[in-house]
């Protein structure tokens, strides 16, 4: 669902809130009396404004009438009528409209789902995927032992701007830089202050600028063969733009750092169901991000397997399960020691046979530096090949933030072996070597798809390189 699209759908009518709600009442008590002599078909999207009633995706006792056939009671239809007003008048944005659902609302509970339910259709969503969403949030709510708002509300938004496709929303992207910044925290220690430091001591950008800003730079974990690339092309800026003193130079450094993410385009499209080939050192935050990735993909309707391919780990099975479960995504596992060849073939063929669109292939921690381990990534590869071409589609490495220079070294060794398309970059928060996701980015031309900033599934968000420079920079 496109956000303009559906926010010229919700406002754009001038058909009153009264006449879309008595036209809703008609063509429930039509539906009711048909329904009589037949079992009413799936409910289709109302170009009305006025939402449509829809249950809970568990009605609370048998003798709760169907959402397709009970009419909507006078005082059901009075707050539909009142918060339809309301939403039309608030600004369109999914924090603001919220707000408005939750007012009143202090815990969760059947207020609380009608109410979503009422966004959903509201924003002409299919029926079908609001139940889901709905059904989701409360299996998710009990399994974390949640009641209070408080508690949950910035999940709850999460969730709702990734099944609504809302992620790009200005609000979204403003709760994600903040949370950028706050992880980059000790990073740009390192290196804002530094530099702030340095320009206050120079009024000119001459030789000794860039020596001591090439040492702030290495002393950061951007590394010296990063460094230097870096340092070439902000002299190359600074001699185009005409920058000769300190003042300026802020302005060429976030506009260089910007240059450095973008990454080269590549061809996206696939045959169904998309394979992705997930890999990693041991230690890194591999399963929870698969977890994070599965999770993020269900929200958005997309039908998830998870394969268990790390065989040998102690309790690696059990423990991608139990997450798999978690996020509702389907899991597929062999027996401990089992081929992790064996577990990625029979795994995609269970996602063709059965209608997945996404597969994870879990892959086992690599010592990177036995080329036997490297070899049955290879292995791997090939046969998701043979079961279905093209596959794996995506060859995604997860690196610790951390560790610094060793994650430069792990994504050659990687990409040497098994050509790695993204990068997954973990831990960021709270970390002071930062810099190393400038070294990736001008040392391998490969994307950085998501950024790891806490333990939480909102906490793997969307990596943009812009707002890292204007957060490290800030």
């Amino acid at each position: 669902m496109a956000f303009f699209s559906k926010l010229k759908k919700l406002w754009s009518t001038e058909e009153s809130v009264e006449a879309a709600v008595q036209e809703y009442e008609a063509s429930r008590r039509a539906d009711s009396d048909a329904s009589a002599a037949q079992e009413p078909p799936a409910a289709s999207v109302q170009p009305s404004v006025a939402p449509e009633e829809i249950s809970t995706a568990e009605p609370t006792s048998p003798e709760t009438a169907s959402p397709q056939t009970a009419p909507v009671s006078e005082a059901d239809a009075g707050w539909r009528a009142d918060l339809t007003t309301v939403l039309r008048q608030a600004e369109p944005r999914l924090s603001v409209w919220l707000d408005i659902l939750l007012e009143d609302v202090n815990e969760a509970g059947p207020d609380l789902w009608d109410r979503l339910l009422f966004l959903f259709n509201s924003l002409q969503a299919p029926e079908k995927e609001a139940k889901d969403f709905v059904a989701r949030f409360e299996s998710w709510l009990d399994d974390m032992g949640y009641e209070a708002v408080e508690e949950f509300r910035s999940e709850l938004q999460y969730r709702l701007a990734l099944a609504l496709d809302l992620e790009d929303e200005e609000d979204e992207r403003s709760r994600l830089f903040l949370k950028l910044s706050e992880g980059l925290s000790k990073t740009k220690e390192k290196i804002s202050q530094q530099i702030d430091s340095l320009l206050d001591r120079h009024g000119e950008l001459n030789d000794v600028f860039w020596e001591e800003l090439e040492e702030i730079l290495i002393m950061a974990d951007v590394g010296f063969d990063a460094a230097t690339k870096l340092l070439e092309g902000l002299k190359s800026r600074a001699r185009r733009d005409g920058v000769r003193d300190s003042e300026g130079f802020r302005k060429i450094l976030r506009e260089e750092l910007e240059e450095v993410f973008k990454a080269p385009k590549r061809i996206a499209s696939y045959n169904p169901p998309e394979v992705v080939l997930v890999v990693g050192v041991n230690g890194v935050g591999k399963t929870t991000t698969i977890a994070k990735l599965a999770h993020r993909a269900q929200m958005q309707g997309r039908k998830v397997l998870v394969a268990a391919g790390d065989t040998f780990r102690a309790a690696a099975i059990e423990q991608l399960e139990i997450w798999s479960k978690r996020v509702g995504a389907g899991f597929y596992a062999k027996q401990h020691g089992a081929d992790p060849a064996a577990v990625a073939y029979e795994a995609v063929d269970k996602a063709m046979q059965e209608g997945f669109d996404l597969v994870f292939l879990d892959t086992a921690g690599r010592l990177h530096t036995k080329a036997n381990l490297m070899e049955e990534l290879t292995k791997i590869k090939r046969v998701c090949g043979k079961k279905h071409e093209g596959a794996p589609h995506k060859c995604v490495l997860v690196v610790d933030a951390t560790t610094g220079q060793n994650a430069i070294s792990q994504t050659k060794l990687f990409h040497e072996a098994v050509g790695v398309d993204e990068i997954i970059l973990t831990k960021l928060d709270g970390t002071a070597k930062g810099g190393v996701v400038v070294s990736l980015a001008l040392l391998f031309h490969l994307p950085i798809t998501y950024v790891g900033l806490g333990e939480k599934m909102e906490d793997l968000r969307p990596f943009s390189g812009e707002d890292f420079a204007k957060a490290l920079l800030s």
